[in-house]
């Protein structure tokens, strides 16, 4: 694991969950129990694993060391996404968020379902466009505070 906010009680890094396959639906099953059901994915442009790389200002890229411990990653896929902020070093988890997207043509939609750092914007559509540069995903618009933004996110491989 990459982080766990339970760490300081249980020092676990690693974790195994069980997994089966059932025609074309991805389960998870814990104490013999179905818990996640995940149906055949619906692909979309910007589907993946992306880490934060840096942000445009005054037209020029100020990119952040995605090597280094502190990180903050955003999984979409099936039409869903998440990001975390979390620490590597030590297993800290800092804040998420995440709910429904599209992502088609350029343009890039978030409904924000949940967000563990205001939920006061839990509710919020953000609209960006976006553009793929090689691993890089620019997007630009407003974030949910208003401020306009132009973030870089790297494609994570593996």
């Amino acid at each position: 694991m990459e982080f766990n906010s339970n760490y300081e009680a249980d020092s676990l890094k690693t974790l195994t969950i069980p997994f089966i396959y059932e025609k074309e639906n991805f389960i998870l099953t814990f104490d013999g129990k179905k818990e996640f059901i995940e149906s055949k994915p619906i692909a979309q442009a910007l589907d993946g694993k992306w880490l934060m790389a840096g942000r445009v200002v005054a037209n020029a890229e100020q990119r952040r060391d995605t090597t280094a411990p502190r990180k903050t990653m955003k999984f979409l896929q099936n039409g869903h996404f998440q990001w975390i902020a979390f620490n590597t070093e030590t297993m800290a988890f800092s804040g998420t968020g995440g709910g429904a997207f599209t992502s088609k043509d350029g343009v890039y939609m978030e409904n924000i379902e949940f967000f563990s750092r205001d939920a006061s914007r839990v509710g919020a559509r953000l609209g960006f466009k976006y553009d793929l540069k090689a691993t890089d995903w620019h997007h630009t618009g407003k974030s949910s505070k208003g401020d306009p933004l132009h973030e870089i996110w790297t494609k994570r491989i593996p």
